[in-house]
């Protein structure tokens, strides 16, 4: 399997852009954040490093980083989307809470297997898929009381 960089290089030498000590910082960061982030802040923590990224830079890289297939954008809330890092055979879906914006991971192989099953009775070639849940996360209902 080839090194993130180098998928990042080879997909911006197709596009005809050069591989940035920038670039490189953006990456290193958005493949090591733990768990799910947003464009913000992994602005705001690039603008703290040595050298730091401008905002601009770091907002300009994400595409490149989602076209290369190194992160993917899973879930669009409060009008910010987040981001993760594409690990291999890290497959998973998420519940997402639209008051606090908490990303809960999860994997359920009966689901896939359903999916599978609902493409082969259709005939379809599935490429991938994505499962996102909105409601409210438990602490959030706590918040609101024994009603909710």
């Amino acid at each position: 399997m080839k090194s993130r960089s180098r998928q990042l290089q080879e997909h911006l030498s197709r596009l005809g852009l050069r591989m940035t000590g920038e670039r490189r910082a953006i990456l290193a960061r958005a493949i090591s954040f733990p768990g799910h982030f947003t464009a913000e802040e992994l602005a705001r923590e690039l603008s703290r490093g040595r050298p730091p990224v401008s905002r601009p830079t770091v907002y300009r890289a994400i595409p490149l980083l989602v076209e290369a297939g190194i992160i993917r954008r899973v879930a669009f809330t409060d009008r910010h989307s987040h981001y993760e890092a594409v690990k291999p055979r890290s497959h998973h879906e998420h519940l997402i809470c639209l008051e606090c914006g908490k990303i809960i991971e999860f994997f359920r192989p009966l689901l896939e297997k359903e999916l599978l099953a609902a493409c082969r009775r259709h005939r379809f070639r599935p490429g991938g898929h994505k499962v996102e849940v909105t409601g409210r996360c438990r602490d959030c209902r706590k918040k609101k009381g024994p009603a909710e």
